[in-house]
């Protein structure tokens, strides 16, 4: 299962999971992004138990603003429709996976 394309047409859903949530707000021009893009997928495909998606920020950029997204890639865990953890910036996949462990 690959990570979810999020929009605001699917956002409601995604804060009503019952799993926990994470949510990679990227840009395509950004070179970082691209860098994190393939270990989300990976996550996702690594981990049922978890609700992964991908918000571009340019097609989305009221979810960005909802989000307080300043810099991207920005990752945000979310469990029972709220924030539980955040952080700017490129990182490895083992800290990405301790984010939604944590």
């Amino acid at each position: 299962m690959s990570a979810l394309v999020v929009n605001k047409n699917n956002f409601e859903e995604v804060l009503k999971s019952e799993k926990k949530v994470l949510l990679d707000f990227y840009a395509d021009w950004c070179g970082p992004c691209r860098m994190v893009l393939p270990l989300v997928e990976q996550l996702a495909d690594e981990n049922p138990q978890y609700l992964i998606g991908k918000v571009n920020i340019d097609n989305e950029p009221e979810l960005a603003q909802a989000f307080d997204v300043f810099s991207v890639p920005t990752l945000v865990v979310l469990e029972n429709g709220k924030v539980v953890n955040a952080v700017s910036g490129a990182r490895p996949k083992n800290q990405i996976l301790s984010l939604l462990e944590g």
